[in-house]
């Protein structure tokens, strides 16, 4: 395909999947269903924790993080009681168990009642067009607390090589607003040009099938090659093109 040919099918896909209907079965409504600030972002960075295998599974786990804190996110993260931690036992999704649900409370409280909330350390770090270094930065002081060391490996660090893609879904989620009804876009501090395209599955395979990547592995160089591609297309928005290649690859686009 010709790159004009390219440009159009993805803003066709963009226009065509970023539509409300979308919600309906897609985690982002979750973080949807608050209306505080707090609330909303800290249900959209445990549902973007969550979010990998069945999207079904995926939104029922994620209401039930939010039932166990009372849904009111960032009431029980800043009053809780170890006693009130006690609710979590049994949860599990994937590898994401209890005691990593206890550790991502702790390090939410941390990060609110120390560095300013979320928002502040991604406002704070943006570098050289990105926010892989806010993603680091958040990572080390999110672990700041005293924690187990398995629950490092459910925030992934770009600056090790990692796409992130569940931190940039999240990402995408704070600070994309648009008319489509699909992110929420509360962060006003940051630019959406700043933002990577969450590199999954679909976005990946179809990303090759265009010719954008060109290595086999999702790690950050593979990550980058699809940001480049896609700042061709919109600099200013390039993860608006997210749900087109998502959408693409569930159309098996990429078959």
């Amino acid at each position: 395909m010709k790159i004009n040919d390219i440009k159009d099918l993805l803003d066709q896909k963009a226009i065509q999947y970023n539509v409300p209907e979308f919600i309906e079965t897609d985690p982002v409504q979750i973080p949807r269903s608050f209306t505080l600030k707090e609330d909303i972002e800290i249900a959209a960075f445990l549902s973007a924790t969550i979010a990998w295998g069945n999207r079904a599974s995926v939104i029922n786990n994620a209401r039930r993080m939010m039932a166990i804190m009372g849904n009111s996110p960032y009431d029980f993260i800043m009053s809780h009681s170890d006693a009130n931690l006690d609710r979590a036992e049994g949860f599990v999704h994937r590898t994401f168990n209890a005691g990593d649900f206890r550790t991502f409370i702790k390090g939410l409280q941390h990060i609110y009642t120390n560095h300013h909330g979320m928002e502040q350390i991604f406002t704070n770090n943006q570098t050289n067009g990105f926010l892989h270094h806010g993603i680091h930065e958040f990572k080390k002081k999110f672990f700041e607390i005293e924690h187990l060391q398995r629950t490092t490996k459910h925030i992934a660090d770009p600056l090790k090589n990692s796409a992130a893609k569940r931190f940039h879904l999240f990402l995408k989620w704070m600070v994309r607003q648009d008319n489509g009804g699909v992110d929420i876009g509360i962060w006003k501090s940051i630019p959406t040009s700043v933002l990577s395209c969450p590199l999954d599955v679909h976005t990946g395979r179809v990303g090759r099938k265009l010719g954008f990547i060109t290595i086999k592995n999702d790690n950050l160089k593979a990550l980058t090659q699809l940001d480049q591609a896609l700042r061709l297309f919109d600099a200013n928005d390039p993860a608006k093109y997210d749900v087109a290649l998502f959408g693409l690859g569930k159309e098996g686009f990429a078959s």
